[in-house]
C-alpha cells in the first residue's frame, strides 16, 4: 500500500507486539493490564493484585496511538511520507508505570502494592483519610510532598495543631515517617478528617495551600453542577432516551466539543442508499454482494 501511496498512515493495534512470544495471543483491557505491569502495584500491600478502574489497557493504548498519528501527519507535511505504527496493548501499559520501574532501580526488587501510599514513599503523612458519614466512599487524599516542607506546617494550621509546628519530632519528613511518629502523624490527620466530610475536608485543607483530593464516585461527578456548565458532562440526545456522560475533556477554543449518539441499526440507510441503483462489492475470495 505504501508503494501506491507513500503519504499513507498505517496504523495498528495488537494485544502483544510483534516479536512476543505471546504476539498471536487475544488481549482485553484486564489482559493488557494484567501483563503490562499495572496490577502488580495496584491495591493494598499484603493482598491480591488489583485491576485498576480505569481502562488503561484499552483507551490508555487508543490514546498513545492517537498522539503517535498525529506526530506521524505532522511529519508527513516535511517528507511528504507517511509511516507506519504499531503499538501493542501490553507494551502501552509500560508507559503508565514507569514510576514502578524508578522503584526497581532504586531497590533493585519488583516494585510491590502501596494501597494508596505513593510508590515513591517518604511523603509521610500522605494517603487516603476517613471522613463523616462513613460511607463506601467516604474519603479525602492528602498529600505531603518532600519537594515542599511547607504542606505539613499548613495542614497543622488547618487542623489546629499549631503547637507542632516547630516540634522536632514531626518537623521533617523523615521524622515524620518514622516507626515511632507515623502513626501518630496519620492519627492525628485522621481524627480531624472523620469530623469533616470529604468535600469539607478537600475545600479547607486544599484550600490551605496543600494538595487534597476528595474520593469522588460517578454520582457525585454527575451532581457537580460545575462540569456541565464546563461542557466536560453532557447530555446525549440518544433516539431511545437522554444520556449524560463524560465528553472529551480537551476544550478547543473555551469548550469541548459535542457528544453525539452512534446512529442506530439502519437509522441513515435511506439517506445514504441510491434510488434505482445497486451498489456491488467485490470480495477479495471473488464473491459479489450486495451493497
Amino acid at each position: 500500500m505504501h508503494g501506491l501511496n507513500p503519504r499513507l498512515v498505517h496504523t495498528q493495534v495488537k494485544g502483544f507486539g510483534e516479536g512476543s512470544p505471546y504476539q498471536h495471543n487475544l488481549a482485553f483491557d484486564m489482559i493488557a493490564q494484567a501483563c503490562g505491569g499495572t496490577m502488580a502495584i495496584a491495591g493494598e500491600r499484603n493482598g491480591r493484585p488489583c485491576k485498576p478502574g480505569p481502562t488503561l489497557g484499552d483507551t490508555g493504548t487508543g490514546m498513545l496511538l492517537a498522539i503517535g498519528i498525529l506526530g506521524a501527519l505532522y511529519q508527513r507535511h516535511t517528507t511528504g511520507k507517511g509511516r507506519r505504527l504499531q503499538i501493542a496493548m501490553q507494551d502501552a501499559q509500560l508507559q503508565y508505570t514507569r514510576g514502578a520501574f524508578v522503584q526497581h532501580a532504586r531497590s533493585g526488587q519488583p516494585a510491590m502494592r502501596k494501597g494508596a501510599k505513593p510508590l515513591a514513599g517518604g511523603m509521610a503523612p500522605s494517603g487516603i483519610y476517613a471522613c463523616k458519614p462513613g460511607g463506601p466512599n467516604d474519603f479525602v487524599y492528602v498529600f505531603t510532598s518532600h519537594a515542599n516542607p511547607e504542606h505539613w506546617r499548613r495542614r497543622l494550621r488547618v487542623i489546629g495543631r499549631e503547637d507542632l509546628l516547630d516540634d522536632p519530632r514531626f518537623s521533617t519528613r523523615e521524622a515524620r515517617g518514622g516507626a515511632g511518629m507515623k502513626p501518630r502523624s496519620t492519627q492525628m490527620i485522621t481524627d480531624w478528617t472523620r469530623r469533616h466530610d470529604k468535600h469539607e475536608a478537600m475545600h479547607l485543607i486544599g484550600g490551605a495551600g496543600v494538595p487534597a483530593g476528595a474520593v469522588l464516585d460517578t454520582g457525585d461527578l454527575l451532581a457537580d453542577p460545575s462540569f456541565e456548565k464546563r461542557g466536560i458532562i453532557q447530555t446525549m440526545q440518544h433516539p431511545n432516551e437522554e444520556l449524560r456522560m463524560p465528553a472529551f475533556p480537551v476544550r478547543f477554543d473555551g469548550a469541548p466539543p459535542p457528544v453525539k449518539p452512534a446512529p442506530l441499526l439502519g437509522e441513515y440507510t435511506a439517506e445514504y442508499s441510491v434510488s434505482g441503483s445497486v451498489s456491488v462489492l467485490r470480495t477479495s475470495s471473488g464473491c459479489a454482494r450486495r451493497m
